[in-house]
Formats: C-alpha cells, structure tokens, sequence
C-alpha cells in the first residue's frame, strides 16, 4: 500500500489499534500505536477490503479487551456529552441499547443501559445498528464489523453524507495514518503485523476470562502466572488453597487454574461436585533459562481446558489441534523459520547452558542418546507405560540397540538432589557406554544420532534436528508418523503429519510466552531471540539457595 498524497491527522487523536492496560507494564513500553501519523496515498478497494478483513477477523481496535455484553437488542446508541438523550430515545422509536460512560445519564423504561466499558465487537455485527457520532471509535468498529452506522455528526470515522464504500475507505485510511511499533523492539511495525500482535493478546484475554481463581501455584512463580492470566476482571486473580478455590470459582460460575502436580484428590472432588472446570496449568516446551526445581520462574506455559499433553488416556488441546488444525502454507513457514533459528542458536527447555565437554565418539559407531527422567514426574506416572523407571528404560534401549553406543544423560533435576530418579553410574554402565553431564541437551543432540526416549522432551528436540527418535513411553509427540512408538498410542492419534506441522502445533499455537524484557505477552520468536541474547536472564540469590538445598538433599533421595 502507498503511504503519501493525503492529509495528516493530529497527533493527539487516540489510535484505533492500541494496545491493552496490562497491569506492571508501563504504557510507553507497552505501546503499539502513537508518534506522528503519517501520510497515505490512494487506496484500491482491495487495499481497503484486505486491511478491513484482517481487522475483523482478529476482532481488535478500540476497547477489545473490555468485558463482552450480550443484548437481544439490535440497535446500539453511543451518546456524548451535551447530547438529549430522551431526544434521541424519541427518534428512535423503540427500544434501545445504551452504552454511556457518564453515570448522570438516565435512559427511558424498556431499554437497556450500561455505564461500564464494554467491548464493542461484543456489539456490533451485521444486522445491527449503531447510532454514534462520527469521531467514536465505535462508528470505525462498526464499518469494519458489518454493522449498519447512523452517525450523529460528522468526525474522521464517518460524516453523515458518505456512502457505505466511502466510510469503509475513510476507516482504512484512518488505519493506515497511524504509526505503529513494535514493542518488543521498540522499531517500526506494519499494520498487518500490529494487527497480528493485537489479535495474539485478544485470544489470550478472552481464554483467561473465565479463570477467577488459582491454586497449587508454587508462590515463586505467581507473578508470572498472573501475567500469563491476565484479564480485565471485577476482582484480581486470587491464589488459594485448592478447596478455598474451588468454593470461589463455583460462586462467581468460573474456572480454577491448577498447577496440576500439586493439586489433590479432595479439590478435583470437589470440583466434580460443583461443576467447576480445573484448568490445567503446566510448564512450556521452551520454559527460561533454568530449572524449575531451581525455582526460576517459568517463561512458557501451557493452558489446556481438556486435559494434560502428557496423559494420553484423554484427549488435550494440544492433540486435538495436531489431529484437526488447519496448517496454513503462511503457519506453516513460520514454522520451518522457528525450527530452523531454535537448531541454529541451540535453543532447548531450559534455554542455554554452559559448554562442557562431551565424550569422543567410536568411529563407525552409531551413537544413540537416552535421556533420564523424573521417574515420579506426571509425564512418566501416565505416559510411561509398562517401562519402570530409568533403568528399565536403558535396558530396553540397550535390547533396541545392541551395536550402538548408548550415551546416558541423567535428568538435570535429579542430579541437582531436587527429584527422584538417580541411577547409579555403576548400574547404568552395565547398559550404557557413557555417563554424559553438563553442557546444554543441544549441544549433546548435535552429536548423536539417535535419540530413545520415554516420555521426554528431548525427543522432540530431537526431531527438530532431524534425528531418529525411539519412544518407549506415549509422549505428546508419539502417533504422528514422526517416531518409531513402542508404547501404546491411543487410536484418536490417526492423522500422518510432517514435522513443520508438529512445531506449528507445539510451539506456535499451543503454549504462551512471556517476555522477560518487557514482561508482556509474546509471540515465540520473541522469546526465542532473548534466550539466545548473550545477556539472557541471570539467576539471582533464591536459586543459588535452591541449589545448595538440592547438593545437601541429594544423598538422602
């Protein structure tokens, strides 16, 4: 599109496309909008039904993260200040529905009224009608919606002589005078990628308005968690005890979000009995740069209303978008750039680690890689199958592989002393070659193989770098055509997907991100560039702390 030959707008007229008030973030930071507006040339219809298109579709502009309101109503009236409004109650001829900021104003019997912030797409749509002065930012939401607009004066979203086509080029050129930046960088951004941005904090806004409640969630991550949880809410989010919770939700007729591993039998009863839905919060797969038993809070989570990505006796949100989603070539691009950037810059769960090194390869060996795992993590307890424990799993790998050489890497929590699982290197080495420590899970994965897993992540990671992946557990990942599975895949996982696929699913739709810069939420790629940043996140006192703790425990795990 051109950007020259037509007038500018003042400077001080507030954009349509903004950004949302998340609370701690300053508004400058947060910004996506703002600066002087710029000049734009002539537009071709397809120029304005293109730009219209993506803005309805992501349903942003104007207080999009303001509570939804339903009404059978189909006319909606946006008075202002000095306007009659028993005047405008008259012309209508019947009843209406009210949205007025000030509280003096009184509507007459049998309409409906609402002195709040609302969000306008809740609204507006084809087959209503919008009363509203020419300068609201309504008037615009309406054009773009397919609402009928009756304006009340004229103002640059509408005047009261233009016709349907003129007002959806007079929002589009409003549109495109704005300036937009991108906040994560602070450089200039296109309006479609604005608009992209903005439609990534609606569907997180409108995923996290039904959870009034939190419970099981470990104190030192709960200022992430609600970041990642925020919604304009009557009440801020409140963490309880699981029973305290529960009880709250069922009150307001809300969700709770559980940590699930520290959640007990009593408050999932109790939810069953009062129709509470638990929704199930858990680490993402490109989690910070650290341990989570160091207590460094997490960057990525999980949200899924459906059930655990790890219980494969129940279906998730994450496998149900991998047997269902409409990958689109654009996704699937996105994708093919993300896998290739996590490969390049050595990206894994727990971000880099120090370089360490790695044992010398046997010419003419194949080297296959397995890695150990929290034996009483949730992952294993459901989608370990038959395998018991870690050594079992080395002696299955060993029976899978008998001319290769097996590198065993013991899982970062259990060496640290925080979990359960350690293997004895003597019984490891009666199955394995190698003992392998240190360093980062890419580094090592860069120099086998093959990888056999039971559950883990790395065997995802694994197969973005093109390895052979073996999986003797059901992990999220298994059933897809991209694994030989030993384990028992449920029938539901029928679909044959490639691998551009699986990372589109896994790391762009499913998981959120967080921003350790500007703590806002972000897309993927974001995240990914700050791990590889050379000044990525440092750990302070508590998990120095934390790791003592875990070097003194350890002798008694």
């Amino acid at each position: 599109m051109a950007h020259r030959g037509v007038g500018r707008a003042p400077v001080n007229e507030v954009p349509l496309l903004r950004s949302p008030p998340f609370p701690g973030v300053q508004a400058r930071v947060a910004a996506v909008s703002g600066g002087p507006a710029r000049e734009v040339g002539t537009l071709t219809d397809a120029d304005v039904d293109a730009l219209l298109a993506a803005v309805r579709e992501a349903r942003v502009g104007a207080e999009f993260w303001a509570e939804p309101v339903r009404t059978e109503l189909t006319t909606i009236v946006r008075p202002r200040a000095g306007d009659d409004v028993r005047r405008i109650a008259r012309e209508l001829g019947g009843p209406a529905f009210w949205s007025i900021a000030r509280r003096t104003s009184r509507v007459p019997p049998a309409h409906e009224l609402v002195r709040r912030a609302v969000d306008p797409w809740s609204l507006l749509a084809p087959g209503r009608t919008l009363v509203a002065h020419g300068d609201d930012e309504w008037a615009a939401v309406a054009t773009i919606a397919g609402a009928e607009l009756r304006p009340r004066s004229s103002g640059r979203f509408a005047r009261a002589d233009d016709d349907p086509a003129m007002r959806r080029r007079r929002v589009a050129t409003e549109l495109l005078r704005t300036t937009y930046r991108d906040p994560f960088t602070g450089t200039a951004a296109s309006v479609e990628d604005t608009v992209a941005l903005l439609a990534l904090w609606r569907s997180l806004i409108e995923a996290n308005r039904a959870v009034v409640a939190a419970a099981g969630m470990a104190w030192w991550k709960q200022a992430e968690i609600r970041r990642f949880l925020w919604a304009p809410r009557a009440a801020r989010l409140r963490f309880l005890p699981g029973p305290a919770a529960v009880q709250l939700a069922a009150s307001r007729r809300g969700d709770v979000a559980v940590w699930p591993s520290r959640i007990s039998a009593k408050t999932i009863s109790a939810a069953r009995g009062l129709g509470v839905r638990l929704v199930e919060v858990e680490d993402g797969f490109i989690r910070s740069v650290g341990l989570g038993a160091d207590l460094v809070p997490p960057l990525s989570v999980a949200v899924d209303r459906l059930g655990a990505h790890y219980d494969p006796s129940r279906p998730s949100e994450l496998e149900r978008l991998l047997g269902e989603a409409d990958f689109s070539p654009k996704l699937l691009a996105r994708a093919a750039a993300l896998r290739d950037t996590i490969v390049a810059r050595g990206i894994s769960k727990y971000g880099g680690a120090a370089d360490a090194e790695l044992p010398p390869r046997t010419p003419g060996r194949r080297v296959v890689l397995v890695p150990g795992q929290v034996e009483d993590d949730r992952s294993v307890l459901l989608g370990g199958g038959e395998v018991a424990g870690n050594l079992d799993l080395l002696r299955r790998a060993r029976a899978a592989e008998p001319d290769a050489e097996i590198w065993y890497r013991p899982h970062p929590d259990v060496d640290a002393g925080h979990r359960r699982g350690g293997v004895r290197d003597a019984d490891a080495l009666a199955h394995v070659d190698q003992v392998v420590r240190g360093g980062g899970m890419a580094a090592l994965l860069g120099r086998v193989d093959a990888v056999h897993v039971l559950t883990s992540l790395t065997g995802f990671e694994a197969l973005l770098r093109g390895l052979a992946v073996t999986c003797h557990g059901v992990p999220f990942y298994a059933g897809w055509g991209l694994t030989r599975d030993l384990g028992r895949v449920p029938e539901r996982r029928r679909r044959r997907l490639t691998l551009d696929q699986l990372v589109a699913a896994t790391l762009i739709l499913y998981p959120r991100y967080l921003d350790p810069v500007t703590r806002l939420p972000c897309p993927v790629e974001v995240l990914v560039a700050r791990l590889a940043e050379p000044g990525a996140p440092r750990h302070g006192w508590l998990v120095r702390l934390r790791r003592w703790q875990g070097r003194l425990s350890k002798p008694w795990r």
